[in-house]
């Protein structure tokens, strides 16, 4: 199975802690954003523990505000012709940017 890096040392320490940017509604920054070919699922991050846990936007059966799992995300694969292979991967052309600019 191909490994990608899924956090980097420069997302890592960009990224506010937990809580930091609350109150700041879609005016949030995500700083990374993971998305999932297989299921059309997104999840975007606006503030990381340091370790596991993300708040931000999550795209998928319906949009909302929450919290996921960077192990989670990892973890997540697909069998395709009996090759397991991750399901989500992270956008490596992704640029820093509002909410706003997210949802619409």
């Amino acid at each position: 199975m191909h490994v990608h890096e899924m956090m980097t040392e420069k997302i890592k320490k960009a990224m506010p802690d937990l809580y930091a940017q609350d109150g700041k509604g879609k005016g949030a920054i995500a700083y990374v954003h993971y998305f999932s070919p297989w299921s059309g699922w997104d999840w975007y991050g606006t503030e990381f523990d340091g370790a596991d846990t993300f708040f931000g936007l999550v795209k998928g059966f319906e949009t909302e505000l929450g919290y996921f799992s960077l192990k989670e995300l990892t973890e997540t694969t697909v069998t395709l012709n009996g090759v397991s292979t991750h399901a989500v991967e992270r956008d490596i052309l992704w640029k820093p940017r509002p909410l706003s600019e997210i949802e619409s």
